[in-house]
């Protein structure tokens, strides 16, 4: 009698608050059994998937995937047909509410993607017997994402890179919201994408996080020269699987033998144990992309990375601060000025953020800027090739002491990057022993990380330094 009540009725648009817990409630109460739903639609579910609550502190948290029993290597777990995925092609159809949707969508800026998709999300929760609803109907009625934090939290992330994100897509979903309304203004019951309901920034909100923390980018429709489209799309089922950098599950595309169709598969990546939840890699991504699109914080995260400006003022005080003396990265000589332009650190459309951690520790185009701004032999570094001079492991190309002075201006920035959190991570640790709310915690676990980022890029550079000057003390006996 639920089922049938969900399917016939129009769900409202309205949005809740942000939810206070991470464990937040689905849009209904009690909403249809999903992995029924999947296999009632010609769908596959291996008999030992179950969704079940996930331990806070495990792969993940709310409710999730996981294995009732141990599942082989290899296995097929989840297997979705073409029909199953929620996707938004404007080539689908021609009805006035589809138009609507389609001309609204083409206001949104290809960076912000998983509006657009959004938009098709809103319209199916709205319509009276969507084919998705026991899909929608399971999903969070809200989500951690920083849109939804309360001012102070915002605050609380005490990065403005990411705070630059988070006021953007405000700025957006206030703006779109005054779109929407104009576009829809006026429209007959028949060509309204929305079932006449009110679409408002907070409902907006929902769809887009709804989205770009579920959605996955796989080949959608085929292009005339036949090759697959890649398109965003929403995957039942699929979707609760957490993240992991080292996932027991993966997803693939399969086109059936014989026919146009793809079908859309989870398979056992390595042998899963009873009670394990399933894990796919989302992506190498850092902590900006986790928070802004996913809702949560990698902690640790290899990938993690600090965005720096390419600032020749800052680094005349670093070095200087380093006992550098005479730098000159305000006033280039012309062949270095050449380099600059090479590595787009100058020029017109140059782009001058710059990033410390991650895979590089200190991103190879500032590197190698230090390098030549503090060489005063334009031979030496003509001799060297730009994929050398932009290396960490290329050890002293221009000599040591050239390096020691590279290396102690980027541990000088670190210290200056780190002086401008307002809190030090011992006070951000003591704030959550202490016990604060989910979204403020989830403000404090990103600004430790993105401090402690910046701690280990200085103990590291800080050990080749000391490396480095034995070596030059060795060499000198």
């Amino acid at each position: 009698m639920l089922i049938a009540t969900s399917l016939t009725h129009a769900r409202p648009l309205t949005t809740a608050a942000a939810s206070t817990s991470f464990y937040s409630s689905r849009l209904v109460p009690q909403p249809p059994d999903l992995i029924k739903w999947v296999r009632r639609e010609a769908g596959f579910v291996h008999q030992s998937i179950k969704i079940a609550q996930l331990e806070e502190g495990s792969s993940g948290f709310g409710l999730g995937l996981v294995a009732a029993e141990k599942i082989p290597k290899g296995s097929d777990l989840i297997s979705l047909p073409r029909h199953i995925p929620l996707k938004f092609e404007a080539a689908d159809a021609e009805d006035g509410a589809h138009s609507a949707l389609v001309n609204l969508a083409r206001n949104v800026p290809e960076e912000l993607w998983a509006m657009k998709l959004g938009l098709k999300l809103l319209q199916e929760r709205a319509k009276a017997g969507s084919f998705w609803w026991p899909y929608i109907s399971n999903l969070p009625e809200t989500y951690s994402v920083p849109i939804f934090f309360p001012g102070e939290d915002i605050k609380n992330l005490q990065y403005a890179p990411l705070l630059y994100q988070v006021n953007k897509r405000c700025r957006f979903l206030l703006d779109f919201e005054k779109l929407v309304k104009y576009e829809l203004e006026g429209l007959k019951a028949n060509d309204h994408p929305f079932g006449g309901q009110d679409v408002d920034s907070s409902s907006l909100g929902w769809a887009m996080s709804a989205v770009s923390s579920r959605a996955f980018r796989l080949y959608g429709s085929k292009h005339p020269n036949g090759t697959h489209i890649d398109a965003p799309m929403m995957l039942p089922l699929i979707d609760m699987c957490n993240h992991s950098f080292n996932p027991n599950a993966e997803i693939v595309q399969e086109q059936e033998p014989n026919n146009e169709k793809m079908l859309v598969k989870v398979i056992a990546r390595t042998q899963i144990m009873q009670d394990d939840p399933l894990v796919l890699n989302y992506g190498f991504l850092n902590n900006d992309f986790f928070l802004l699109d996913y809702g949560f914080v990698m902690n640790p995260n290899p990938y993690d990375c600090v965005e720096l400006k390419y600032d020749p003022a800052l680094l005349d005080a670093a070095s200087m601060a380093a006992g550098i003396s005479s730098p000159n990265f305000s006033s280039p000589s012309s062949w270095q000025q050449e380099i600059l332009f090479q590595l787009n650190l100058r020029g017109e459309n140059s782009d001058l953020k710059v990033s410390l951690g991650g895979s590089e520790l200190v991103e190879g185009r500032l590197l190698a800027a230090l390098r030549v701004l503090l060489s005063t032999d334009k031979a030496a570094v003509e001799s060297n090739d730009l994929n050398t001079l932009k290396s960490l492991s290329a050890e002293a190309p221009l000599g040591i002491s050239n390096e020691v002075a590279a290396l102690r201006t980027i541990i000088a920035v670190c210290v200056i990057a780190l002086g401008h959190f307002p809190t030090k991570i011992m006070e951000d640790e003591s704030l959550l022993k202490q016990g604060v709310a989910a979204t403020t915690e989830l403000a404090i676990q990103f600004r430790i990380q993105k401090k402690s980022v910046i701690v280990d890029a200085m103990r590291d550079l800080t050990r080749r330094v000391k490396e480095l000057m034995s070596k030059e003390s060795v060499t000198a006996q």
